[in-house]
Order: C-alpha cells, then structure tokens, then sequence
C-alpha cells in the first residue's frame, strides 16, 4: 500500500477493513482483531479534555563540535512538547512537531474521543495530527498500560544494537590551540564506558575546516586510530555530503583494511554517485558494508529511486520530521524492498528512545542512532544500554515520565 493511498485510506476511515481483507495480514493478526476491538473500547473510553505546550531541555555529557557543513553544536538541546490529558485523569507527552502547526489545529484534538484520533494498528487517524503524533502515542501507551512497542503489537520488542552519534569535529577545537586526534580517541573511550561498542565518526573536515587533503589524511588518522584503539567495536561514518565521490574513495583508499559497519551521506546522493562507489567497493571486495542515506532535505523520489536500484542500503529519513505513523507504514514497504532502515533521531535521546519502540514493534533495523543526553525536566532511567544494545522502557507509554511541571 503506498503512501498516498494510506493516508487518503486513514482519512475516509477505511484501513481497518485493508487490513483484515488484505491475503498478506497473518492468521495470527486475524485473531488479534478482538485483542484490538477491546483497545479501540479502551480508547474511546478517554476524551481528548486538554492539552498543554512547553518545553524539555536535555544536556549533552560534553561539548559537541563541528561536521562538515555547520559549526560547533553546542552542549545540548531544547525541544518543544505538548502534554495530552484525558477526562479520566490519563496524560501523555511527546515531542511536537512544529509547534505552530499544532497550535493551529488545536481546535480539532480537543473534545475529541482517543480513539478517534488515534488507532493502535496504524497510529494516528488523520495526517492534520501529525504534529500530535509521538504524543498520541504515548497516550495510548498510558491508558492501555503497555509500552508503545506493545501498543504496535509486539509481546517483546525487537533489541536493537545503538551507536554513539556523538563524534564529531572536537579534535579542531579551541581554535587556538587544537586538540588533535586523541581528543576523539578520547571520546569513543567515554561512550564504550557508557555502553556502546560502535562509533559514528564524523569525516569530511576538509570541506570546510581544513585545506582539502589535509582534512581527507586527518579523517583517515581518527578512523585509524579509533580501530586500533577499540578492535572490539564497529565503526561508522558520515561525511554530511562534505566529499565528492573522488575524494571519499581516496578516504576509503587511505583506511586501507578497515572494515566499515556504514558509510553514511559521503556526498550530495546522485545515482550516478553512487554507481561509482558501489562499483569500487565492488572491485575492491567489500561486501558488508552498508551504504546510508536519506537524512538531510531528503528527496523521497530520488530516495526510493535509488533503493529500488539498490544503490543504497538504509533509508534514514528523521523519526520526527517524517512522523512516527508515516514511519509505521514506510518501513513494511522498505522491509519488502530488502532496504534497512535507521530513523534518523540526532540532537535528543528522546528520538533515540522513540525509535527504539517504532523498532522493536517492526524490526528491519540494523542500529539505532544514539544521543547520550542527562535531563532534569525528563526520566531517562527506564531504558538501558548493555554492551551495545539499547533496551527500551517496559512501562506504559514511551516510559520517560516527566519531572518538569507543564
């Protein structure tokens, strides 16, 4: 079922009735039907009586620098919520997505029943609600009782390996007296003691940084010396479209042996592009490497283009940008097409952690983007990461209670 036909499917009320005359729909589906009648019961149970919008702030552990294209990050991020309450006292909150947007159609959430804005076999109702939609979620986690992955259908969910997004430019920082290469050494020694066992290196430092060879030889050194320092841990990278083909098969060139788990945005995505470098991994026997794409201004047409051309290997479109329901149904299409997928979840662990239920309810991913964040307006304490895997919250929701009054 494409895209479009889901939503138009969503609005005019009609995907139940797909699902359960589609020949695809297991047997096992079919006898969960009275399993979901009484959610729908449950649901429609609650009325829509309030929602409110602040914010939550989430701090980085250490100061995060430069990529290719843009300049130091900062220490953290502050990220708009809504807070969703019911008139038989349950709540639930999550990220909004544009918070003008949901102010704008405020008008028709409230005094609406639960179940008729949201729906546990597709998400929420309507696309006019995706700005409510990790919160809708969430609410219908609270009121079930089950953790989001359960509320998809998942009597366990699928654990999924997490790698630290978190290494960045850092050895170019201060300016006037340059950190080096251990600097990012020292990094990945700080996230393998918090848990993960793959880094995500960021690469590219000379198109803007650095004199251009100079910064494709730095690149090589760090990933050098992160594989000889950690021989256990896998190592990812992205170029944030910071090379052009030439340049990041010279990078490839200069790491010589080093097994890569993922290359990721090595440079603006052209089929063309990436014909070549599937084409040199190919002569050089390079099989296992995974080639990502699909998170900054995503083309959805080229994007599907080039998966259907299998040209690319994980589709990393934004777990908020392009919404949790739309996600739901995307990843069953790129399941059949043999495409991975790895929604995109920088800046927040709380995108981390929504990506954790979405797939450990649908599975198909290889590793989870991480963002190791500390809060004092949220409890993060409900899910763990062990030896490289991250295990979601089993409480009710997305599992992450909020401590700041809202």
């Amino acid at each position: 079922m494409k895209r479009r036909d889901f939503i138009q499917a969503v609005k005019c009320g009609t995907i139940s009735s797909y699902l359960f005359s589609n020949p695809l729909f297991t047997y096992a589906s079919r006898l969960a039907e009275q399993t979901f009648a009484q959610k729908e019961k449950e649901l429609a149970y609650h009325t829509i009586t309030a929602v409110k919008f602040g914010s939550v702030e989430l701090k980085w552990p250490r100061k995060v620098g430069k990529n290719a294209r843009l300049d130091d990050h900062g220490f953290g991020e502050t990220s708009d919520i809504c807070v969703i309450q019911t008139d038989h006292g349950a709540s639930g909150w999550g990220m909004v997505r544009g918070k003008k947007e949901a102010e704008q159609i405020l008008s028709r959430l409230s005094g609406k029943k639960v179940s008729d804005v949201f729906n546990t076999q597709i998400g929420i109702t309507d696309m006019d609600y995706l700005p409510y939609d990790i919160a809708l979620h969430d609410l219908a986690g609270v009121i079930l009782q089950k953790p989001v992955y359960a509320v998809m259908g998942a009597e366990q969910p699928t654990i999924t390996d997490c790698y630290s997004g978190m290494l960045y430019f850092d050895d170019l920082d201060p300016k006037d007296n340059p950190a080096g290469i251990n600097k990012v050494v020292e990094e990945c020694q700080q996230d393998y003691d918090l848990g993960y066992r793959q880094f995500k290196l960021k690469i590219g430092r000379g198109n803007k940084w650095m004199p251009k060879q100079e910064g494709v030889q730095r690149d090589i050194e760090i990933t050098k010396a992160v594989a000889k320092q950690f021989p256990d841990c896998a190592i990812l990278v992205d170029g944030n479209d910071g090379f052009t083909v030439e340049e990041f098969i010279q990078y490839l060139e200069g790491i010589g042996d080093i097994p890569l788990f993922w290359i990721e945005e090595p440079f603006l995505e052209t089929a063309e592009d990436y014909r070549k470098l599937r084409a040199w991994l190919h002569a050089n026997n390079i099989k296992n490497t995974l080639l990502a794409d699909g998170e900054h201004n995503p083309d959805d047409k080229l994007l599907r283009e080039l998966e259907e051309q299998k040209l690319i290997d994980v589709h990393l479109t934004d777990i908020l940008g392009y919404g949790f329901t739309p996600w739901r149904q995307l990843m069953p299409e790129l399941k059949q097409m043999g495409i991975l997928a790895s929604p995109h979840a920088w800046g927040t662990l709380l995108k981390t952690h929504y990506t954790a239920h979405l797939t450990g309810a649908l599975g198909n991913t290889p590793t989870i983007e991480g963002v190791t964040c500390s809060s004092d307006d949220v409890d993060l304490s409900n899910y763990r990461l062990e030896n490289g895997k991250l295990i979601p919250s089993t409480s009710p929701g997305f599992g992450m209670p909020l401590l700041k009054k809202i």
